[in-house]
């Protein structure tokens, strides 16, 4: 637990990340932060359970760095929401700033190349993928220079946490279809939040600015893993985790 018991749950959203928080004992709030170091700034000593991979590999094996094909098989016909990640030269393959539509599908192809190059069996990037490369850049340059945090930011996942709070049972509904919000599959999702402590009324309310609504119930699951990473109740997925070249800890978290 940190010093003041202070926790967050986050994912990325189009302004940058969003982030469920409290202190301890406190109620719940929600914040957007235009970048992770911003939001480092604001929640100091926070333990923190982000949607995001955390711990990149020099080469990617069959089903990805090692969690994803560890927890899927617990989703049932959720995993297909747990995504391989490729090697960190495919991350780090292209990071200019992409103005143009062309010039986007042009680096994701650059970044499939590499990608092709560094795994057994080869595989390429998948758009959903490579949509988050910068956000993953993002965490990872922060945990490469400072070694502190990898003791306070944990990698988890919406899936695998809501399956956990859930007994272990996976969500029977998607929260999207076809791209589109799946009511049904959202209020699944905010009955399961409510009997872990969430009032209703503050998981109906409208996501900041610039977030989407599975974006916010995303993040309120991930303060909910913070809290029992904190309280020493998660397991990551391997257990002990792996670790990259840099020593930073590859798990996903719940």
């Amino acid at each position: 637990m940190t010093p003041d018991g202070r926790l967050a749950g986050v994912d990325g959203c189009k302004a940058g990340w969003i982030a469920v928080h409290r202190e301890a004992d406190a109620a719940p709030s929600v914040s957007v932060f235009p970048s992770f170091q911003a939001l480092l700034d604001a929640l100091p000593n926070a333990t923190i359970a982000v949607d995001m991979p955390i711990g990149l590999p020099d080469f990617s094996s069959r089903g990805g760095r090692g969690p994803e094909a560890l927890v899927r098989p617990l989703l049932g016909a959720r995993q297909s929401s747990v995504f391989a990640i490729p090697s960190r030269a495919a991350l780090y393959a292209d990071t200019g700033d992409f103005t143009t539509v062309e010039a986007w599908y042009a680096a994701h192809r650059r970044a499939s190349a590499v990608a092709m190059e560094t795994s057994d069996p080869p595989r390429g990037v998948s758009i959903q993928a490579f949509g988050i490369f910068s956000k993953i850049r993002e965490i990872d340059a922060l945990l490469i220079a400072r070694p502190d945090l990898r003791g306070r930011i944990f990698e988890s996942h919406p899936e695998v946490a809501f399956c956990r709070l859930n007994g272990d049972t996976a969500m029977a509904l998607p929260k999207k279809i076809k791209g589109a919000v799946n009511p049904a599959g959202m209020e699944e999702r905010k009955a399961l939040l409510c009997r872990h402590g969430y009032e209703k009324a503050f998981l109906d309310q409208a996501p900041p600015r610039s977030a989407t609504s599975d974006d916010f119930l995303d993040a309120a699951a991930m303060m909910l893993i913070a809290g029992r990473i904190a309280g020493g109740e998660a397991r990551p997925s391997p257990d002990p985790p792996l670790a990259d070249r840099f020593g930073i800890p590859i798990a996903i978290w719940a």
